[in-house]
């Protein structure tokens, strides 16, 4: 059975634009991602196209006031590229995955071992995912992965990193406006105020 690709059009062009493999991506390995995802607690992952990321400056002031990471971990910044860096990379790649998840627990705000294992678990997955796409041959996919890295109970910034095969960007790291990139995904999302409400996560895999 020949497998169906995903193609993702791009505006004013007829032909469609595959990936860097030039097959496009199949079904079956969307398929493959969705199943190994779910052992993450992930439920979405959804192609897009990269000209959709909102990058901007002002992100990193979130970063810099009101996070404890800022100057603190290997995944934040300073540590991570600048603004010029970020969108020079953004410029190499044209298609990406948004990966989605939620958590409704009323204790997911406080600092507790359940909640660093819970952290400790997506980031592992969305890695696991990127590794999974290596695997298949998407060569460049690198992963923005969602809040501070919590593989340590304290990170050893700016001592050398304990796990750089795992060492991630955060998506903020990159200067990602999320709220901004989700709109132009046609994503709605908010903030959760109250907390028996559900709280969404969100990862990006730079694919192609």
């Amino acid at each position: 059975m020949k497998k169906k690709i995903v193609y993702l059009p791009q505006p004013g062009l007829r032909e469609p634009v595959s990936f860097r493999s030039n097959i496009g991506i199949s079904s079956e390995t969307l398929d493959l991602l969705h199943k190994k995802g779910e052992q993450y607690g992930l439920e979405t992952i959804l192609p897009f196209r990269v000209n959709n990321i909102v990058a901007a400056q002002w992100v990193n002031l979130k970063c810099r006031y009101g996070c404890s990471q800022y100057k603190a971990n290997w995944s934040c910044p300073p540590a991570t590229p600048d603004l010029n860096e970020v969108r020079t990379i953004l410029s190499e790649y044209s298609t990406a995955l948004m990966l989605v998840g939620s958590q409704n627990r009323n204790d997911f705000y406080k600092d507790s071992n359940r909640n660093r294992t819970d952290q400790v678990k997506y980031w592992k997955g969305t890695v696991s995912l990127e590794r999974m796409l290596f695997l298949q041959g998407y060569d460049k996919a690198i992963s923005l992965v969602s809040g501070a890295c919590s593989l340590c109970k304290k990170c050893a910034y700016p001592q050398a990193c304990r796990f750089p095969m795992e060492k991630r960007p955060t998506v903020e790291s990159f200067y990602i406006d999320l709220v901004g990139t989700l709109k132009n995904l046609g994503i709605d999302t908010k903030v959760a105020m109250e907390l028996h409400e559900t709280f969404k996560y969100y990862s990006v895999i730079l694919l192609d």
